[in-house]
């Protein structure tokens, strides 16, 4: 059997910068199987499946541990697949997910997501995150993944990681977030526990960081910047029980697997 498969580069518009998604679009889903192990193949944080169902598509997304319920990057790379190599002529996708409807737009290079909002639970600093991070926030909440918040930029880009003790923490991944020094907000995000030390742009994370500086900057409209290697910058807006994320994209790669 062989499939299409494409590698893009999320949330930049250069090459080797922002998140690298694969993505394979299908015309019949495959075994969940074959998916894992083409998601292991890639060896990327997360590979993308597709298949189109009426003027829709329906859309999952698998790390190199297994499926998850919502990734923002392959999200946009995904679309930017469809928007440039399927249907030139649309400017609107609906994916049906594990997390519902999710909509993506194009005007012009950027795309744009419509995500659930994920405000996070205010909590106590777990030992092993203390530990992993080696470096106590100044505050903690969990959602789908723990976030802890820091006083500035510089012990974003300055910490030193201990992934056997995230591994330790019952939450897919951890968000660490600062207010920036030219952007409104940064963060980093890890997730040991899915194959992934360092995500190099995580759109999802952004489903609690959203509304987290919403409350702490008065305000609804934000430029993220992720302080990762590759670094990618997002442009946000809280809408209340969604997130608006938007991004550009690059394309890498355009080739066929044989499984």
């Amino acid at each position: 059997m062989k499939l299409p498969i494409y590698q893009i580069d999320a949330f930049t518009n250069e090459q080797f910068k922002g998140n690298p998604a694969a993505v394979c679009p299908l015309d019949e889903w495959i075994s969940e199987d074959v998916m894992q192990h083409i998601a292991v193949e890639n060896n990327l944080s997360e590979t993308a499946f597709f298949v189109k169902n009426g003027e829709e598509y329906e859309l999952r997304w698998f790390t190199p541990e297994g499926e998850i319920d919502l990734c923002g990057h392959a999200t946009l790379a995904s679309a930017f697949v469809i928007f440039t190599y399927i249907d030139q002529g649309i400017n609107d996708i609906t994916f049906h997910t594990k997390s519902g409807i999710l909509e993506v737009s194009k005007n012009n290079n950027l795309l744009t997501m419509m995500f659930p909002s994920r405000e996070g639970e205010k909590c106590d600093a777990p030992e092993a995150l203390v530990m992993g991070l080696n470096k106590v926030p100044t505050e903690v909440y969990k959602a789908r993944d723990y976030m802890a918040v820091f006083e500035k930029e510089e012990d974003i880009l300055d910490l030193e990681l201990d992934m056997d003790e995230l591994k330790k923490l019952d939450r897919l991944g951890v968000i660490v977030t600062a207010k920036g020094n030219k952007v409104d907000f940064v963060s980093r995000f890890f997730a040991p526990n899915a194959g992934i030390a360092e995500d190099p742009v995580t759109g999802s994370a952004h489903c609690t960081l959203v509304p987290y500086w919403k409350l702490v900057l008065q305000k609804n409209d934000f430029v993220a910047r992720q302080v990762s290697e590759r670094g990618g910058t997002l442009y946000c807006t809280d809408l209340g029980d969604k997130v608006r994320i938007s991004g550009e994209a690059v394309a890498y790669l355009e080739g066929m697997i044989t499984v």
